[in-house]
């Protein structure tokens, strides 16, 4: 693990990649990396989260910039400019069922080749789709996803990348955390290592490449 200041970490990040972003409407989202983000201009990101929060918020601050290309998320009915781009077809957007969405991100990050859901059956969400048959119960095969980068927001690390988050700002990031070739964890302090429990270690640093000290917010 290697701390990096946020335009250091964000340097790593070419434009025209991926990125998976923890957060649930903006809280365990990383705001300092998503400002460097913005400041560095990087443009044509397909970016993978839970959803795309508020226009002023979360990962809607990179729509709002227009610097995605395409969204893979549950939901989007929180934020207006999301809709508009996407109604414009400026914006790519995937819209997967929000159960459906971390399963994939969790076949992603452990190796399995797929899931099989009975979610989204008989409607849009089959479309071009395989459908597999057990038991007299249909499921639709979803596919894993992965990302070049995952941004992660935790309350804290240790010097060992080890990682804990505070609360509701757990949400996606852990298995977020699994699904990615780099991860980039925003946290609020750096502590020594052997001072967090075992208990407390939500993502080990062994998953963990870069630590960004940022603000004190939705950790």
């Amino acid at each position: 693990m290697e701390v990096l200041t946020a335009h250091g970490a964000v340097g790593l990040i070419g434009d025209d990649t991926s990125l998976m972003i923890g957060g649930f409407l903006g809280v365990g989202t990383p705001e300092s990396i998503i400002t460097e983000l913005i400041a560095q201009k990087k443009k044509g990101l397909t970016v993978i989260g839970n959803d795309s929060a508020f226009p002023d918020k979360g990962i809607g601050r990179l729509i709002s910039e227009q610097l995605v290309k395409k969204l893979i998320v549950s939901h989007i009915g929180t934020n207006p400019v999301t809709q508009k781009q996407m109604i414009e077809k400026s914006l790519e957007v995937e819209l997967v069922p929000q159960g459906s969405l971390i399963e994939k991100i969790r076949a992603g990050g452990v190796g399995l080749g797929g899931i099989l859901t009975p979610t989204g059956v008989g409607t849009v969400v089959e479309e071009s789709k395989q459908i597999i048959e057990s038991e007299g119960q249909k499921y639709i095969l979803e596919l894993p996803i992965k990302a070049k980068f995952a941004l992660i927001k935790a309350k804290k690390a240790d010097y060992m990348g080890n990682l804990f988050y505070s609360l509701t700002a757990k949400n996606f990031n852990p298995l977020i955390a699994l699904a990615a070739d780099i991860v980039i964890a925003e946290v609020e302090e750096i502590v020594p290592v052997g001072s967090m429990s075992p208990e407390e270690i939500h993502t080990p640093g062994i998953l963990v490449d870069y630590v960004v000290v940022g603000g004190k917010k939705n950790g």
